[in-house]
């Protein structure tokens, strides 16, 4: 083992979750050392300097009900940062931009009959009101969308958004799951017919950061470029982690890497723990982000149904977060299989499709218009939250003593967020210490 300092907790993975569990265990004055892969910590959350702007990788906003991330904020001391906007949403239907989002923009949408609409307009507010999803945890997504929209709606507004999502998965998703970002969205509000999103002055990584400062000034240690090999295990409990050449050892280990890599990092764990990690899907994703000289439409989310395009929308970030200049961001992901052929082709076939898409919403956009183009992937970036999901997750206190384990998969039935890592971190941070105990 290194003869260096060594430290009781080690935290693999210096994401947003990684970053909370460390902060909390540093601060309960638990010695503690993150390692991070990459060169900076965030995660899917990190920032990169994009023809001089600074901006997230992957496209991130603020909730109102997102209670656990406004209380690391305070914690923190940078609630001030959080900035709330009035923002719209739309679906691309038919060659055309359609407002939505509220009743009145439901009502003049003109491909769903009265009827239709109707169910639409229950089914938005019933899953809005809902208070938990219990009853839907093991029922199918589609099912139970068709329950209430009918056939018709379904396949015009949800089925294409699915497909090229989840594709071959698009049939066994959780209900539960799809309820919670269809509340979390719907309650985030100024009132009945305005949107209401928030976003931190100067990006995501003025969280991240602070939350890397802390860490040290608490006396724990946070390494970039450490790549974790192997979680290091002696008759049944961790003894550290490999990284390279070099062993470090730590009493307590906390995982948060993606769990498809869990099974390779541990290979000490029990063989039907190490299975239940191997079956939980993932699809990866393709983000795409252009740098433009004029809006595209003004709307922050654009939901877009059209057989000419093979994405399922598009966010308009600076719509949100305008970034101080001239210039508008607009993300399109693509959502996509590891092991789907198009997510092996170079970046310019991406950039030539959105580049051609966003001129087909925008007719008045010209080549000129596009003043950068990057694309970012993330191989494990979207677990497959199927019906009984939760049943399926292996346990975060692993049966080896002083190991943990988790990553978004466990913020079901919420999707990925930073608020939701800072819950699940709190909560892990809590295990250990309650086991130090």
């Amino acid at each position: 083992m290194n003869d260096g300092k060594q430290a009781p907790v080690a935290v693999v993975g210096g994401g947003p979750m990684g970053l909370a569990v460390a902060y909390w265990l540093a601060r309960a004055g638990r010695a503690v050392t993150v390692y991070e892969a990459g060169p900076v910590v965030g995660g899917m959350s990190a920032s990169f300097d994009f023809e001089g702007t600074a901006i997230e990788r992957y496209y991130h906003f603020i909730c109102t009900p997102d209670r656990p991330l406004f209380e690391l904020l305070d914690e923190l001391g940078i609630a001030d940062r959080l900035r709330w906007r009035r923002t719209r949403m739309a679906y691309y239907y038919q060659g055309r931009v359609h407002p939505w989002g509220d009743p009145v923009a439901l009502l003049r949408f003109p491909h769903l009959s009265p009827w239709e609409k109707i169910r639409y307009g229950l089914f938005a507010l019933a899953a809005t009101r809902r208070r938990d999803g219990a009853g839907l945890e093991r029922r199918n997504a589609v099912q139970w969308l068709r329950s209430w929209l009918g056939e018709r709606a379904y396949q015009r507004l949800w089925q294409r958004l699915f497909e090229l999502k989840f594709y071959h998965f698009t049939d066994n998703l959780s209900a539960a799951w799809i309820w919670t970002r269809i509340r979390r969205v719907g309650r985030s509000r100024y009132n009945l017919l305005q949107e209401k999103l928030g976003h931190m002055e100067g990006g995501s990584e003025v969280i991240m950061n602070r939350l890397q400062e802390e860490i040290t000034r608490l006396g724990g240690e946070v390494r970039v470029l450490s790549r974790v090999d192997e979680v290091l295990m002696e008759q049944g409990r961790v003894t550290g982690v490999r990284v390279g050449d070099e062993t470090f050892a730590h009493q307590t280990v906390v995982s948060t890497v993606p769990t498809p890599y869990v099974s390779g990092l541990m290979p000490g764990l029990p063989e039907d723990i190490r299975a239940r990690f191997e079956r939980i899907n993932n699809v990866a994703v393709v983000c795409v982000i252009a740098k433009l000289t004029r809006s595209l439409t003004g709307n922050f989310w654009l939901n877009v149904v059209d057989e000419d395009m093979d994405i399922p929308g598009l966010v308009e970030y600076t719509c949100l977060n305008p970034l101080g200049g001239a210039e508008h961001i607009v993300y399109v992901p693509y959502y996509l299989p590891g092991d789907h052929p198009l997510y092996r082709e170079p970046d310019e076939v991406f950039f030539e499709r959105v580049i051609r898409y966003l001129a087909t919403i925008n007719p008045a956009l010209a080549a000129e218009d596009v003043l950068a183009i990057r694309a970012s992937r993330y191989r494990h970036a979207q677990p497959v939250c199927e019906p009984g999901f939760r049943d399926k997750l292996p346990p975060i206190d692993l049966p080896v003593d002083g190991l943990y384990a988790a990553d978004t998969a466990y913020y079901y039935p919420e999707d990925r967020g930073i608020s939701e890592s800072a819950d699940l971190g709190r909560r892990i941070a809590e295990m250990v210490l309650e086991a130090g105990r």
